[in-house]
């Protein structure tokens, strides 16, 4: 099949490379030229574990291009896929103006009957909008898509090639047919291709990413809860999550979730509530949950420093919101370096994979630094911030002695509290009441 994916962001880059590596002749477009000059060579732009090697394997086999000619791109696909920003505005509603603005310009570009799939996490009435749009410029029959994607940074490649369910929406034969066999690769060991009305496969990305945003806030919560009552939130995470019905994903208490998802879902999703004139108390204390969250670890640090950290030397381990991605897009490091630099504290940091993207959020307010261990000459205090698996099990001899104090503040619960204390740390974890602080 003939596509085109409008769009290399996280989203885009992989679907156009997934699609490309199950036999498409795929044609990704982005108005970005040293963007597509850098995709043309082979170079992957983003750090996503397999991308690469598909992107290059696929390129080479020349099923796979770039380009920033969209109207070319939409003269020869069948289906075109639109993977574009959808960045939160400042009262928390999604900005459409890149979605709208590239349907105008496939509908002025139609020679035929295409469909129009919006990959792009946007709000129920989106594919109505540009259904619209494109009728407005075109008398060529077509169809808009509803396809959510449940990609996980860091494992995105591998939840595309091998998706737990596909949620189409649409209520057109053509389209459903189309989509049912460009998926048919992807769903063949049984996993449900799910087809429904194009607004309820909207809601249903933002219904899931909210649901886990839930799980996430409310083991937050019973972690805080864990500190004051003495007990230890691993001990309580075992115990719920080998219910079934509860299920252990998502269960981890940590500083908070950040990323491109989270956050902005849960905050499109209160707004879209409020345009219905519908409350939604719960997602309302999950968002109020999560921004006190990112602060835990820094209350700590004022709290064991006797709130005087002027002229601290901090070593941050971790900068991206989760490991395996480079992705720092609200991430709880930028809440964390944020508050500590207000305190006049020095931040020496390291993050195997997310530097540069952190040195174009924020510049060179902070000292990156080359390896993990170099973070910490001079430092006051370790803090961990992301669970990447080089800072499980670090030579903690070697810790202690590049520290000018043995302690660590563990945000996301990686090192086993008796065993710090053994080795003569003063360890501060999250909910861990019985055997750390």
């Amino acid at each position: 099949m003939k596509l085109s994916v409008i769009g290399t962001g996280y989203v885009g880059l992989v679907v156009g490379t997934c699609f490309a590596e199950s036999g498409n002749d795929v044609i990704c477009v982005d108005i970005d030229e040293r963007k597509i000059k850098r995709l043309k060579r082979g170079e992957c732009p983003i750090y996503e574990p397999g991308l690469g090697d598909y992107l290059r394997k696929n390129l080479g086999e020349k099923r796979l291009s770039f380009t920033t000619d969209l109207e070319t791109a939409v003269k020869k696909s069948d289906v075109i896929f639109l993977a574009l920003p959808t960045p939160q505005t400042e009262d928390g509603s999604a900005d459409l103006q890149h979605v709208l603005a590239v349907a105008k310009k496939i509908g002025k570009a139609m020679t035929g009957y295409r469909v129009i799939v919006n990959k792009s996490t946007v709000p129920v009435g989106t594919a109505d909008r540009v259904r619209e749009i494109i009728a407005a410029e075109t008398k060529h029959p077509f169809d808009v898509v509803s396809n959510p994607e449940f990609l996980k940074e860091g494992a995105a490649v591998l939840d595309f090639m091998k998706p737990d369910r596909v949620v189409v929406g649409t209520r057109s034969q053509k389209a459903i047919a189309i989509m049912q066999d460009l998926y048919a690769p992807f769903v063949r060991t049984g996993n449900p291709l799910i087809v429904m009305d194009v607004r309820s496969s909207e809601l249903t990305k933002y219904a899931a990413n909210s649901f886990l945003a839930t799980k996430v806030s409310f083991m937050n919560e019973i972690a805080n809860l864990c500190e004051r009552v003495g007990a230890d939130i691993d001990l309580v995470r075992k115990g719920m999550g080998t219910d079934e019905r509860v299920g252990m994903q998502f269960l981890f208490a940590g500083i908070g979730y950040g990323g491109s998802c989270f956050p902005k879902d849960v905050a499109s999703l209160l707004n879209t509530s409020k345009t219905y004139e519908y409350t939604l108390h719960i997602l309302d204390a999950v968002e109020a949950v999560n921004k006190r969250q990112k602060m835990v670890i820094v209350n700590k640090i004022k709290r064991h420093f006797d709130n005087d950290l002027k002229r601290k030397t901090v070593a941050l381990w971790g900068l991206s919101f989760k490991p395996n991605t480079d992705d720092v897009r609200d991430a709880p490091s930028l809440t964390i370096i944020d508050a500590l630099l207000k305190e006049g504290v020095t931040i020496r940091a390291f993050d195997p994979e997310a530097m540069e993207e952190m040195k174009k959020k924020i510049g060179n307010v902070i000292k990156y630094c080359d390896n993990n261990y170099e973070a910490l000459k001079g430092a006051n205090a370790l803090v961990v911030a992301t669970e990447w698996n080089e800072f499980r099990r670090p030579d903690f001899d070697r810790v202690k002695a590049l520290l000018k104090e043995p302690v660590i503040f563990d945000g996301r619960n990686i090192y086993d509290p008796a065993v710090m204390a053994s080795r003569g740390f003063t360890y501060y974890g999250i909910g861990r009441g019985l055997t750390g602080r």
